[in-house]
């Protein structure tokens, strides 16, 4: 399957984007998909992901209460909504996929994908 993330941009502080992880060459709703983020001079981090099977979502603490995911089964793409921005979301935004399901309360990191996007880039102002 190949990805595309979309949607990234300039926004202020305390505003909302939405960023789309748009898939081909697969069923996207067989995959689980997940949303990192890289900051300059700071490792890739994760950032939220949904299970293929849908019903288990996992945050990561610093986005927990402000973003969101969704699935378009239509569209064939996983959204990342993101609300209340901060400065500190500012990072190039990637999303990833898997065939493998985790449980609750599991925190899949990169290693757990296999296909990735290239990411696109979201800009908080202050």
């Amino acid at each position: 399957v190949q990805l595309q993330a979309s949607g990234g941009g300039l926004v202020q502080a305390g505003g909302s984007l939405r960023l789309s992880c748009a898939a081909s060459g697969g069923t996207f709703s067989l995959y689980t998909v997940g949303w990192f983020r890289q900051s300059p001079g700071k490792e890739r981090e994760f950032v939220g992901a949904t299970v293929s099977s849908g019903g288990i979502t996992a945050f990561a603490d610093s986005v927990k209460g402000r973003f969101t995911i969704s699935r378009g089964y239509a569209k064939n793409a996983v959204d990342l909504l993101m609300n209340t921005l901060k400065p500190e979301d500012t990072a190039v935004y990637y999303c990833a996929a898997t065939r493998r399901r985790f449980s609750s309360g599991y925190l899949p990191n990169q290693d757990y994908f296999e296909y990735w996007g290239l990411g696109t880039l979201v800009t908080v102002s202050s």
